[in-house]
């Protein structure tokens, strides 16, 4: 793609403000459309009642997301039933065939132009936590989590999964011990700032991993030679491998390890005292305390939780 041809895009795409996912939908879709041939006919690409831009499908648009890595979902409907995308479609088809008439368009490098696009309105989104009270409250963290793994395997340079967990068990002792915590950010090595572990309270050093390792070990071993109990917060499915290393390193009976979505759920249990309507008030009041530990030390909106009411 020429330079001209990328700044004919991005011109389009500040004339009408088409970082939303209905008209990155609608791109996306054309893009692949044009694959077939161009130039395109903008009237062949509405429907049979000519009210809608034809294919605009959920569907569709995961597929050509799918091809660039990106699992998460832009749009279900694609604004196909939005007045404003016909006219949207006509003028971007126009754009297409006269780039087409103007030098060679690779489309390859067009649809990789929006899906750029497509992960910067992802980055700006934050993640979501459902609080269904008929699902388990462990589910619905570790369908949390699975959000943050989900973004990070989209390659956007950010560890997320990592840092949601550590600023979430961050927030919730923060909320248990009334603000007894001192927080860092993720990235941070404990060795810059001279800590023994993620979190320390009292005699009980805390360390929260995604993937526990003979580092972590030797941190813990140093932890006991230092009067300190500590613990292992981690994922479920590494619970065994943490005990396991920490059985190897002559460990297994002196150190802790939890299920992070245990350990999550059960405060909220208890904390709430077993109540739905406390369940729910602590949760937004760790979500809070968590927004706010991000705010002051990771600096990434994208990494918020948002608590649908």
């Amino acid at each position: 793609m020429t330079a001209r041809q990328a700044q004919l895009l991005e011109a389009l795409a500040a004339e009408h403000n088409m970082l939303r996912k209905g008209p990155l939908s609608l791109a996306l879709v054309i893009t692949d459309k044009a694959r077939c041939g161009l130039p395109l006919d903008p009237e062949a690409l509405l429907t049979p009642q000519g009210g809608q831009v034809s294919g605009l499908s959920g569907s569709a648009i995961q597929k050509v997301l799918s091809r660039h890595g990106i699992t998460r979902t832009l749009s279900r409907e694609g604004a196909r039933t939005s007045r404003g995308s016909i006219a949207l479609m006509r003028e971007y088809v126009a754009l297409l065939n006269a780039m087409q008439t103007e030098a060679p368009l690779d489309l390859d490098e067009v649809e990789g132009w929006w899906v750029e696009r497509v992960r910067q309105y992802f980055s700006q989104q934050p993640l979501r936590l459902r609080l269904d009270p008929s699902q388990a409250v462990s589910a619905t963290i570790s369908a949390l989590l699975t959000q943050a793994a989900e973004r990070q395997a989209e390659g956007s340079g950010t560890t997320y999964l990592g840092t949601v967990l550590q600023q979430l068990v961050g927030a919730k002792l923060q909320v248990l011990t009334e603000g007894a915590v001192e927080h860092h950010g993720a990235a941070v090595a404990d060795e810059s700032t001279g800590r023994r572990a993620d979190f320390t309270l009292w005699d009980v050093a805390i360390h929260v991993t995604t993937g526990p390792n003979e580092a972590l070990m030797r941190k813990c071993s140093g932890n006991i030679e230092d009067g300190l109990r500590p613990v292992i917060i981690t994922l479920h499915n590494k619970v065994q491998m943490a005990m396991g290393l920490a059985e190897q390193a002559g460990l297994g009976q002196r150190v802790d390890v939890f299920n992070a979505e245990q350990f999550l759920a059960g405060n909220l249990y208890e904390l709430g005292r077993f109540q739905r309507t406390g369940r729910e008030a602590t949760a937004r009041e760790i979500i809070a305390a968590y927004n706010d530990i991000i705010d002051k030390h990771e600096h990434d909106p994208s990494l918020r939780i948002e608590v649908p009411q």
